[in-house]
């Protein structure tokens, strides 16, 4: 049986971790958010400041999702998959390198032009080396997902995944990340409950 042990949602500068509010910036502009949000939580990982705002607020949300005390309990670096998606891909990122072509091109903006870098930030970060994969849907497909890591887990190629949604465009941005895990918790790892999960931070939100 698979559980949902953590969780953690961003949406509009407020952040929840396992539905509980613990941030608000308010009506920040994104950077500025990002970057806030990235010093309140004493972080100390200077690529941050390089990466682009889709692989920040990713990078964001797992490093949230993981405050429950997921790094000791002693998986091995591939034994942890990775599985996100979103519906703009790197659009945002992509709009922000094609204004620079008018003058000299941003090899920094150019790397983070395909979606899957963020998930690449985010294993670098945490040391996992598990399977990865990322998808692009027009809205979160919570039964896609669901059942997609049910079969990584059910066939042994991962013990543990963190799935969910993270997207950027312009000012929009949203991010919503599950620690799925094998006979460790109280919350049974389903579509209706991933929806639940995002539906009540919605609804505290509005």
């Amino acid at each position: 049986m698979e559980y949902i042990t953590a969780s953690c949602v961003i949406r509009d500068c407020q952040v929840w971790q396992n539905g509980n509010p613990v941030l608000d910036y308010g009506r920040e502009s994104l950077a500025d958010f990002l970057l806030a949000a990235y010093q309140q939580y004493g972080a100390q990982y200077p690529k941050f400041y390089k990466m682009d705002h889709l692989s920040k607020l990713g990078w964001l949300a797992a490093e949230v999702l993981m405050g429950n005390g997921f790094r000791g309990k002693g998986y091995l670096p591939e034994e942890v998959a990775v599985v996100l998606s979103n519906a703009s891909s790197s659009l945002d990122t992509d709009y922000r390198y094609f204004g620079s072509l008018a003058a000299v091109p941003s090899p920094a903006l150019f790397v983070y032009t395909l979606p899957n870098i963020m998930i690449g930030e985010i294993c670098i970060r945490h040391t996992w080396k598990g399977e990865n994969a990322f998808f692009v849907f027009e809205s979160f497909d919570a039964g896609f997902i669901a059942g997609y890591v049910c079969e990584l887990l059910r066939q042994d190629r991962a013990r543990a995944c963190v799935c969910g949604w993270v997207e950027v465009l312009n000012e929009r941005h949203s991010a919503a990340l599950f620690l799925v895990e094998k006979e460790l918790g109280e919350l049974p790892f389903t579509a209706e409950n991933l929806t639940a999960i995002m539906n009540m931070q919605n609804s505290r939100h509005g």
